[in-house]
């Protein structure tokens, strides 16, 4: 599963890992749909640590379709909020 975070490269994340990513992704949802910036801020940094964790960076002149787009790790909830609202901005 290759995952790209925004301003932060793509990553090349095990199929074994999913279940986890897809629980943050979860998570980091429920707190956009709530707008609960904390809770937001939280589950963004750990969707982005998990990532960083089990995933095998590419090299940054590869580029793949994505299975995954994780905002920049300091978006906020309203900057995310706006890239969900564009064209194909959910698109997962």
């Amino acid at each position: 599963m290759i995952v790209r975070i925004l301003g932060g490269g793509q990553y090349d994340v095990p199929d074994s890992d999913r279940g986890a990513l897809d629980a943050l992704d979860v998570a980091l949802n429920a707190a956009v749909e709530g707008d609960d910036e904390a809770a937001f801020a939280n589950a963004l940094a750990d969707l982005i640590g998990e990532v960083r964790r089990v995933g095998s960076e590419l090299a940054a002149d590869t580029f793949t379709a994505s299975d995954l787009v994780v905002p920049f790790s300091d978006a906020t909830l309203v900057e995310t909020k706006a890239l969900l609202a564009e064209p194909g901005g959910d698109d997962r």
